[in-house]
């Protein structure tokens, strides 16, 4: 399935990038103008494939906490990286279970008001996975110029 190695593609990027920041404290930093910690948005990521790609369609019985994916401050980069990697081998498990027939029945759950299939609803989660793997790049290099 092609959106596995995409997903697991970017889960790896994601993590190379959070084990670039020089420290524990360095993941914790918003520059002036910008709303999320690089640590902010790696969970947010780990608990969004979680909820999305476990939860609702592998039936792992995560429970999601939303809010804390933006409030928790912190933590190691270790904790982090287990978190992404709790994330990286649910998506690995849930999606190598799928077929392509899978991925043309609905999705279990609306996203924003609208029902969409599984592969709509994959691409949509890939699509925030790249964008916000972009933004921890961006704000890495922006931080530590020198990384």
């Amino acid at each position: 399935m092609a959106a596995l190695f995409q997903f697991e593609n970017y889960l790896l990027q994601l993590k190379r990038e959070i084990e670039l920041f020089p420290d524990d404290e360095s993941l914790w930093k918003i520059p002036e103008g910008i709303a999320n910690s690089p640590g902010n948005l790696a969970l947010h990521i780990a608990g969004n494939l979680q909820h999305f790609i476990g939860a609702n369609l592998g039936h792992t019985g995560y429970v999601r906490q939303r809010e804390q994916e933006f409030s928790r401050q912190g933590l190691s980069k270790t904790m982090v990286l287990e978190e992404l990697e709790k994330a990286r081998q649910c998506t690995i498990l849930v999606l190598g279970g799928l077929s392509s027939r899978d991925q043309s029945e609905n999705y279990p759950q609306d996203f924003k008001g609208n029902f969409l299939s599984i592969g709509d609803a994959l691409s949509h989660l890939l699509a925030h996975l790249a964008y916000h793997t972009g933004q921890v790049n961006y704000l890495r290099r922006m931080l530590y110029p020198a990384v």
